[in-house]
């Protein structure tokens, strides 16, 4: 039977095309039950059940569940229980979950390719007696509910003639749909309806259930209400409203801010009610508040640390008025509505509850930028010493916390595997094993390179080629050489894995790399964005082994001046594969003489002269506080911990690595001016350099900020004698204040905003990671057209699409980046239980309510606090005054600057399971009452005098560029 289906769609020039197609519809499709005798024999695997067993006591008659969109939207965590099986999912709803939601059909499609979970799919839409057109003034969603309803009919009809008792129940979410299914005859009931009534051994299920409608009980609202959708379209139109992103704050529960496009600084909200139940990521609409009630954000740190105190609003307790001058008060605003959740599931622990046996709790997010969330669950026993996730469901005008219900167990608290897996769903890290797909893509083993290879590529096996690397590294994909040319020139190669010879465009590999975007680097692990076989074998460039490369060759002057600079795709054999410390130590031996020792001392010659040239342009030599863990090779547990030590060598891989980095830029943007993948980074706004002004100021300093050339001229002259690690915290503070750098697409921005501040240059991209970094294969792909070694297809050039891709990479390029930041705090905790030690350190910052503290041995950094949460003393007899002119702290005599040396003792605080943290305790100065004895000391009860050592640090002279900036 052929019908035809009718669309209407808008053209960009607001034109209005009427296109028909051709609606085939058939009357032999498959029901999807092994036994039924009235449909045609399929070889599909995923049939039901013939005699399904009712999950339900209320529903003990063997049946099937049909679903409509809602339950597979917002009950995806029941529908993955294994316990829930013969359900079938009609074409209609695969289809509008599709288009609302990819990561819940992405869920949905995983459960239907499983053949025991017994869920099929029925093609409705093709079906004669399940097809309907849509009615005239009938809505889409109208139309595809009435779809599902006829669809349930057909079905209940169909088992009658197959086998008597057996029936169709249809979930369904949405009360309107529920009630006409009941008017036409069927059997309906929401999903919680069904769910609350399982059998004993399924009651797992009822901590599941996701509770959206709002609830019925009549209590007092505690939240303005939100603006509908038509009147938050109305006021941004009328601008009277403003819409943005809203960040929570992790310093402060009771504010947050909003990025408005247009404004240059965030929009500050304060205030449980002017928060109005926003939480961090989502999309708000805000309403300016007049300037009569502007404010700063607040200066003490506030963690909302309460049990549970019920469903009350007290008043906030961190707001005070101050007298300010106006140009220091900042635009604060209300959140009137929400345009868009971005809620996703959350790990966390539960509080324990003092009422025996309740099934409701209090769930605590591991972060701080989450609010709490209240669920029910029967399991709270086994729970209370697990690490769980949660799902939110609903935050109502009447409940100070959100509303949501139980996902799964991930394991017990502080367990290692447990906390590594944390940090890897927190910051949405996809680490799910390659999948088949995946895995089909990759060469067979064993892999040769073939006469047609050398053809088609520059051999330069005979080269003295090596590498320079981390101890311990397995992804090489950077190697280099140097020689000296006849005319007395210098030949310079940094050779890249060719990756994007084994990823082509379009296939799953390529998809799922994409997706991934980057490596993510943890302390003990590593999660690759390609499979094993190319990251650690087939693209690695390991020593002695051929393999293929990307290479990007400099003819040099003495001077460090390009000639002349050619690319092509080669095969290398690398002589060496060194460790940094290696690569220095060939370097200094002078008695080593061979071809990797020559070319070692030429590229390190040249690339000190590339240095000195870029920070004479203005490129900034910046420094963040690093350390190394030195781990078990057994139980992966840290045993030793030191800050990073950076050699000449480190900066001489950068250097070349940014050499090449710039040339490909130059030749993509050059060949593809609309299309080429580039990264910039962004000038900071003046204020966002105040912290570091006023910083320097303290210290006799002036901090010049207006150009990236001043900036990194004034740093180099802030250098104290008597403090010689002053001149890396200033640097760690400038990097503090820089912007993100982020990729873009060369067709979406104005030449002039290319600019990569931190280094100083007009154009840049990202080329030499391609193993660990997706948007380098994209400019391998662009490098390889220009230079007629590959082909371009259509995505490449997509301006578009690639904008887009540009988001994806930028996101998951900042959440790797917090990964491996949490991972390392992660192993401090774990390397300073049972002990602690006493450190010299340094004042970072000084706060209204405490002292920020880096201690150099360690790169860690830590919170002294001089005042509780409401500004009170915090041990009896000890007063601190801030002065926030002079931005000091003083008790008594002893007063405390940023950069003022201190004595601090590190310990773990393991009270908090949920937030375990590295404790910091003033040795000295000592204040009576205040400060800790030193740990030699204690036991004599003496005080003693401390002399702080002052001594240069290796980070003050060897700085190391910030990671974010390049």
């Amino acid at each position: 039977m052929l019908t035809n289906k009718v669309f209407m769609k808008k053209t960009k020039r607001g034109n209005i095309l009427k296109i028909v197609r051709e609606h085939y519809l058939r009357d032999d499709i498959w029901c999807g039950i092994k036994s039924c005798r009235k449909c045609p024999l399929s070889e599909n695997d995923a049939i039901l059940d013939a005699d399904p067993e009712p999950l339900s006591e209320k529903y003990g008659f063997p049946h099937y569940l049909l679903l409509d969109t809602n339950v597979v939207l917002y009950q995806m965590d029941l529908l993955e229980e294994p316990a829930v099986r013969n359900v079938i999912i009609l074409n209609t709803v695969l289809d509008e979950v599709k288009h609302r939601s990819a990561v819940v059909y992405k869920r949905l499609k995983t459960v239907l390719s499983d053949p025991g979970r017994k869920f099929y799919t029925f093609v409705n839409e093709h079906h004669k007696d399940t097809y309907i057109e849509r009615l005239p003034g009938e809505s889409a969603n109208d139309r595809n509910d009435r779809m599902i309803r006829t669809a349930a009919v057909w079905y209940g009809k169909h088992l009658k003639k197959s086998r008597a008792g057996l029936k169709i129940i249809l979930l369904s979410d949405d009360t309107d749909n529920r009630n006409k299914a009941i008017e036409s005859g069927l059997i309906a009931c929401s999903a919680a309806e069904y769910i609350q009534t399982v059998r004993n051994e399924n009651a797992h299920l009822l901590d599941k259930i996701s509770h959206r409608e709002c609830s019925s009980e009549a209590k007092e609202p505690l939240f303005p209400s939100h603006l509908t959708a038509s009147q938050i379209h109305q006021g941004i139109k009328t601008e009277s409203l403003l819409q943005g992103s809203f960040l929570a704050s992790r310093e402060n529960y009771l504010e947050g801010f909003v990025r408005v496009e247009g404004i240059e600084k965030a929009v500050l909200i304060q205030g449980r009610l002017n928060l109005n139940r926003a939480v961090d990521g989502d999309v708000v609409a805000i309403e300016m508040l007049p300037e009569s009630e502007w404010k700063t954000p607040s200066d003490i740190v506030l963690m909302d640390e309460q049990n549970d105190p019920g469903d009350i609003i007290e008043q906030d307790p961190s707001f005070t008025t101050k007298v300010l001058a106006k140009e220091l008060l900042e635009p604060t605003a209300k959140v009137v509505g929400i345009i868009k959740r971005k809620w996703r599931q959350y790990c966390g622990i539960l509080l324990p509850s003092h009422i025996p046996g309740t099934t409701r709790h209090i769930f605590v997010p591991a972060e701080r930028k989450i609010p709490r969330i209240r669920i029910e669950t029967r399991q709270a026993t086994t729970l209370l010493s697990q690490r769980i996730i949660v799902a939110i469901d609903q935050w109502p005008r009447h409940s100070r916390y959100p509303q949501g219900h139980f996902v799964r167990a991930l394991g017990a608290i502080g367990a290692k595997e447990t906390e590594n897996e944390v940090i890897l769903l927190e910051h949405d890290v996809p680490h799910n094993r390659f999948s088949e797909d995946v895995l089909a893509c990759l060469p067979q083993l064993p892999w040769v390179i073939t006469p047609e290879d050398l053809r088609r590529r520059v051999d330069l096996r005979g080269i003295t080629i090596c590498s320079v690397d981390p101890p311990g590294c397995t992804d090489i994909d950077d190697a280099l050489h140097a020689r000296r040319l006849p005319n007395g020139n210098v030949e310079v190669g940094v050779h890249i894995a060719d990756v994007s010879h084994f990823i082509r465009p379009c296939t799953a590999i390529d998809r799922e790399a994409a997706s991934r975007a980057t490596t993510v680097y943890l302390v003990d692990k590593r999660i690759d964005m390609v499979p094993e076989l190319l990251s650690s074998n087939l693209c690695s460039l390991r020593g002695g082994e051929e393999r293929f490369a990307f290479s990007c060759v400099w003819e040099l002057n003495n001077e460090a001046q390009v000639q002349q600079v050619k690319f092509h795709k080669s095969v290398i054999k690398s002589k060496e594969a060194l460790t940094y410390e290696q690569a220095q130590l060939i370097i200094d031996d002078r008695t080593q003489t061979n071809e990797v020792a020559v070319s070692l001392r030429l590229l390190n010659q040249l690339a000190k002269i590339l240095k000195r040239r870029r920070t004479e342009n203005g490129a900034l030599v910046l420094a963040s506080p690093e350390i190394r863990f030195q781990v078990d090779s057994e139980t992966h547990d840290p045993i030793d911990v030191k800050a990073k030590q950076l050699l000449d060598t480190n900066s001489m891989v950068e250097e070349f690595m940014l050499l090449a980095n710039v040339s490909v830029a130059e030749k993509i943007e050059q060949e593809f001016p609309e299309c080429a993948m580039l990264r910039r980074h962004p000038e900071p706004p003046q204020n966002n350099f105040e912290p570091l002004v006023k910083a320097a100021q303290h210290q006799g300093f002036k901090i010049v900020t207006e150009s990236g050339k001043q900036l990194a001229t004034s740093l180099d002259e802030a250098v104290n004698p008597a403090n010689p690690y002053l001149n890396t915290m200033l640097r760690i503070l400038a990097t503090r204040c820089m912007m993100q750098a982020v990729y873009f697409i060369s067709g979406t921005l104005r030449r002039d905003e290319f600019f990569h501040y931190g280094l100083a240059a007009p154009i840049y991209t990202h080329f030499t990671s391609p193993i660990r970094r997706y948007a380098d294969i994209i400019v391998h792909r662009l490098l390889a057209a220009c230079i007629g070694a590959d082909s371009t297809y259509p995505e490449l050039l997509d301006k578009k699409l690639n904008s887009n891709l540009c988001n994806n990479l930028n996101y998951r390029n900042r959440m790797a980046q917090y990964a491996g930041r949490a991972s390392v705090a992660l192993h401090t905790h774990l390397f300073f239980r049972n002990r602690s030690e006493d450190e010299q350190a340094f004042v970072l910052f000084v706060r209204k309510n405490a002292l920020q503290i880096l201690v150099p041995k360690y790169g860690f950094e830590g919170t002294i606090y001089v005042a509780g949460r409401d500004n009170q003393e915090i041990k009896k007899g000890v007063q601190f005054v801030y002065d926030e002119e002079s931005q000091t702290q003083r008790c008594g005599d002893v007063m405390f600057r940023a950069f003022d040396p201190v004595i601090v003792r590190l310990s773990l605080d393991s009270t908090n399971v949920q937030h375990e943290k590295l404790v910091f305790e003033l040795v000295h100065p000592y204040i009576e009452g205040f400060s800790v004895m030193p740990a030699k000391h204690a036991e004599e009860g003496s005080v003693p005098e401390v002399q702080i050592k002052r001594k240069s640090d290796p980070m003050h002279t060897k700085t190391k560029k910030s990671k974010k900036l390049k």
